[in-house]
């Protein structure tokens, strides 16, 4: 309609998220399997993971130990008592008919996320529902055999938690927000890599859609299985602008599944939604209620890591030369903020440690494919270099190679520049004689410098660093041409 108000100004869209991520253990929740992705189809399984007639689980007690740590984390009542139950459904990378997972007692309540501002200063804080435990499903394979579907089982019984949020985001921009936030946080505490790449994060997206000014929530739909931060953003909104179009035409939502079609950027309805007496639940009778003591609950909130909040607040009040957009992208990956912080100790320059992170070091590992916990350059070895171009050994220019080469051998930085002899030169014959040729290869800008052209100082000065394969003292380099008869 032409004129029309765009969706966004009639229409609210309300979020919540339900994040399933894979916990940072070697094996499965109910068996000795190993939990690592990559391996052969169906070889890390067993009679537990396969679900065979009188296989029994076993409670995996360091998957306890890390979703109880996602729980403080997120700032949420871990329960004394929880009970494992029998989701039951149906579906074919489903061995066992059911899945393992919590319902009405859950390990963990409530919970809160701070995923930003708004523009009047006040913090956006999403409420959480709850944390549970749960046991993943297996992978169908549509693309293994023509006109067949394949069943990978090495993903069943790896351990996982789902954090339920309420549904308090409005927009995708939100949930994007939201999803980092958590992400981030987990990685910190040492839960789980939450690659969504390899399906160590997966989110499922609940969105309805109500009139601006309105209090009642609307009738919502659930798109599964979104494996990417776009995924999400972009399906939330394509459902969005879907769901608007059916209230402007006089239709009702209906509650159902959706499913995200990248390719397309549509979603599509895959089946009606399901409620909870849908899968009747009941309490999984191989499993006794975990029980957890309060000093082991203690214990762990207690041997919490800094999160990423508390290192950004750290780093204001400690390094005063720092920007808010250093801080935000040296605390992003907590092995990032650990290597600059040790760089930054040990040259006692915090402002060049950073610059030197942020540039060369990210530079590196883009183009390298290396992660920072296995990056050739080790922090002793760059606060090296740059105490070596704090007290002058090396020009600036010599640094950026001496750096190139540490990243090529992971030697040591004065090593390399002895090597190479990138030593800076300040003794004035050696830098006469390069000046001497300098001028003699340039002679057109040669004589006009010479006959008072000045602004060609720089371009002269920089011939002779690049001659001298930037082992030459600029500042003295300076000094001499400037003093050159004729000048």
């Amino acid at each position: 309609m032409s004129g029309a108000a765009a969706p966004s100004e009639r229409y609210e869209m309300v979020v919540g998220l339900e994040v399933h991520v894979q916990l940072a253990t070697d094996t499965k929740i109910f068996c000795r399997c190993s939990a690592e992705t990559g391996a052969a189809p169906n070889a890390n399984t067993c009679p537990v993971c396969l679900g065979l007639p009188g296989a029994l689980p076993v409670l995996n007690d360091r998957a306890v130990e890390l979703a109880i740590r996602a729980a403080v984390a997120l700032e949420c009542d871990v329960q004394s008592t929880s009970v494992f139950a029998r989701k039951n459904y149906f579906y074919p990378d489903l061995p066992k008919g059911y899945q393992i997972s919590q319902f009405d007692a859950p390990l963990a309540t409530g919970g809160r996320l701070e995923i930003g501002v708004r523009r009047d200063g006040s913090p956006i804080v999403i409420g959480l529902t709850r944390v549970h435990m749960e046991e993943d499903a297996g992978k169908s394979v549509h693309d293994r055999f023509a006109g067949a579907t394949a069943i990978d089982l090495n993903r069943a019984g790896v351990p996982l938690i789902e954090i339920v949020s309420e549904p308090e985001m409005r927009g995708s921009d939100e949930a994007d927000a939201y999803l980092r936030t958590l992400a981030q946080i987990l990685e910190y505490a040492g839960v789980s890599d939450v690659s969504m790449e390899l399906g160590s994060l997966r989110a499922d997206a609940n969105v309805s859609t109500r009139r601006r000014g309105a209090t009642q929530l609307g009738t919502k739909t659930e798109i599964k299985n979104l494996n990417s931060f776009s995924a999400v953003v972009r399906a939330l909104d394509a459902e969005f602008v879907r769901q608007c179009g059916v209230l402007d035409a006089g239709g009702t939502i209906a509650q159902q599944t959706m499913l995200w079609d990248a390719n397309a950027g549509t979603v599509r309805p895959a089946r009606s939604k399901e409620e909870s007496h849908d899968y009747r639940y009941f309490p999984d009778p191989d499993l006794p209620p975990l029980v957890l003591p309060l000093e082991r609950i203690d214990r762990i909130r207690r041997d919490l890591p800094e999160l990423p909040r508390a290192r950004r607040e750290r780093y204001h009040r400690e390094y005063a030369a720092l920007t808010d957009y250093d801080i935000g992208v040296l605390t992003a990956d907590p092995m990032l903020g650990d290597f600059f912080e040790q760089v930054a100790r040990q040259s006692d320059d915090p402002k060049a440690a950073a610059n030197w992170t942020l540039g060369e070091v990210l530079a590196a590992l883009k183009s390298t494919g290396q992660s920072i916990a296995h990056f050739t350059v080790r922090p002793a070895d760059l606060a090296e270099l740059i105490v070596m171009v704090r007290n002058g050994a090396v020009s600036g220019t010599a640094a950026k190679r001496i750096f190139g080469a540490m990243v090529d051998s992971g030697g040591r930085a004065r090593d390399i520049a002895k090597r190479d002899g990138l030593l800076k030169v300040s003794d004035d014959a050696t830098l006469t004689r390069w000046i001497d040729e300098v001028l003699g290869e340039h002679p057109d800008e040669a004589a006009r410098f010479l006959g008072g052209e000045r602004r060609l100082l720089g371009v002269l000065v920089g011939h002779v660093m690049k001659k001298s394969k930037g082992s030459a003292d600029p500042q003295r380099v300076n000094q001499l041409l400037a003093a050159r008869p004729g000048t």
